[in-house]
């Protein structure tokens, strides 16, 4: 069974979003091995920090995501310059990554300031749901949701239309 970890930056504080979370984690059950790790997001206090500021605060988050990555697991990052793909693209890249033995996966979602260039060239996929911009925590329930339909095609059941 492969493991899946979602690592992301920040915590979900809002009940909707911990509850549709809850929700896609409990489903995920019956496919893989899911954990979800939150890590914390660095604080910036300056209104309107400068660049060097910013990537400092990147640069120790990705050093904290990096961490959490199981070992042997492949890092998938979510960011605007990745690839879109459909959900059965999704779910072929799943089930080709299982059958070459490499299967365990870490997804990650950056701050709102991103992901650091650390972690997006230690990515074996840059991947982009959107060229839209959505806020971190719903994209991480959107993502769940992803994982959940990809396995879902794969097992053939109705979820996915």
């Amino acid at each position: 069974m492969q493991s899946v970890t979602l690592i992301a930056v920040g915590k979900l504080n809002e009940a909707y979003f911990s509850a549709a979370a809850a929700e896609y984690q409990k489903r995920l059950a019956a496919f893989c091995r899911f954990r979800m790790v939150e890590i914390p997001e660095e604080t910036i206090s300056e209104k309107n920090a400068s660049d060097a500021v910013v990537a400092k605060a990147l640069e120790k988050e990705g050093s904290a995501i990096l961490a959490a990555v199981p070992k042997g697991a492949s890092i998938i990052a979510l960011c605007i310059e990745g690839k879109m793909m459909p959900s059965e693209a999704l779910a072929a890249e799943f089930e080709r990554r299982a059958l070459s033995g490499s299967g365990d996966m870490a997804f990650v979602i950056g701050s709102s300031h991103g992901l650091s260039p650390r972690v997006k060239s230690a990515a074996s996929l840059r991947l982009s749901m959107s060229p839209m911009t959505f806020p971190h925590k719903l994209a991480r329930v959107m993502l769940l949701e992803q994982i959940y339909r990809a396995y879902s095609i794969l097992a053939g059941t109705k979820y996915h239309k």
